[in-house]
């Protein structure tokens, strides 16, 4: 089983997050697109990450509002998967927010 990481480690890792926060024991993150379009475009984008990665977010998408929530749900907490899988959706993130 993934080990959950401990407080200090989860804000050590936030550090290097800066767009993401610590919300009800998950990592999340809101971004804004231009339009609906692109917002489905990132969350595409982001499914074919998760299923590579075998971790997927939980995603609610309010027209072109995209909020991710990472927590590794069978391991009762945030673990280094859930780290790594923010630091992906953020390189996508920033990469399409650029284009713009």
């Amino acid at each position: 089983m993934t080990r959950i990481l401990d407080p200090t480690q989860i804000q050590t890792s936030l550090a290097s997050l800066p767009e993401w926060k610590l919300e009800r024991g998950e990592l999340v993150r809101t971004l804004t697109f231009n339009d609906f379009l692109q917002a489905m475009k990132f969350v595409n984008h982001v499914a074919g990450l998760a299923e590579k990665a075998g971790h997927h977010p939980d995603i609610d998408i309010r027209y072109n509002k995209v909020r991710l929530a990472l927590v590794t749900h069978d391991a009762g907490g945030i673990t280094q998967n859930d780290i790594s899988m923010a630091h992906e959706i953020a390189k996508k993130s920033y990469e399409m927010l650029l284009q713009d």
